[in-house]
């Protein structure tokens, strides 16, 4: 697994929702250095992390993993600023998030049939 490129695309998710390295490590119940590791490649984030990571950000998990700038660019532009909230509020947003993902899913999926 490239964990450089899963750090580039946590770091971007994480800057266009404008939270700091702080906010995310608080949300994640990491350090901040942690954060800082995980978005430089420099260690191996878990999977129960990045599928938070995934609802707070609104996007697939495999959005994390994989390179796809067009989609990453996309997701930016719509991405939820979450400047200046509160941990709990991150926890909300993230449900919140959650469910918004897993409704246009079910959108999808009824178009296609």
């Amino acid at each position: 697994m490239n964990y450089q490129l899963i750090g580039h695309n946590i770091k971007t998710f994480r800057e266009s929702m404008t939270l700091s390295q702080v906010d995310l490590a608080g949300f994640l119940s990491v350090t901040r250095e942690q954060i800082s590791y995980y978005e430089t490649g420099k260690r191996n984030i878990p999977l129960p992390l990045l599928e938070r990571l995934s609802s707070l950000f609104g996007v697939e998990l495999s959005d994390l993993l994989t390179e796809n700038p067009a989609q990453a660019s996309t997701l930016a532009a719509f991405a939820f600023r979450a400047e200046g909230l509160e941990a709990q509020d991150l926890e909300s947003l993230a449900e919140f998030q959650k469910i918004v993902k897993n409704y246009l899913k079910i959108h999808r999926l009824s178009l296609e049939s």
